[in-house]
């Protein structure tokens, strides 16, 4: 048993945000695993740009009101201890809601 060093929080690149995001790694796995978490905080209206995943992605919501939308899809509003799902190269985008982080 270990305790892992965390990295210090990183602010999220230009490219990949619009507005400010702050992220924290929880737990980044070691070949072969893909396990990856992470605390990710969106200012107010800030978001991610379009992007997609390969393997899918799942987001679990603690605190704010998240704003998510697919390519083509309606912007859907989720809130604390929803579990958001986007499948495999499904492009989409998600953010904060104007009004709170």
């Amino acid at each position: 048993m270990e305790i892992l060093n965390q990295p210090p929080s990183a602010k999220g690149p230009a490219d990949m945000f619009v507005g400010d995001v702050w992220f924290d790694v929880i737990y980044q796995g070691q070949e072969p695993s893909r396990a990856r978490a992470n605390t990710v905080t969106f200012a107010p209206g800030a978001r991610t740009a379009w992007h997609s995943h390969g393997l899918g992605q799942t987001l679990y919501l603690v605190e704010g009101i998240t704003l998510i939308q697919s390519r083509g899809g309606d912007i859907l509003e989720a809130r604390p201890g929803d579990v958001i799902y986007t499948p495999l190269g499904e492009a989409h985008w998600h953010g904060a809601a104007p009004a709170t982080s």
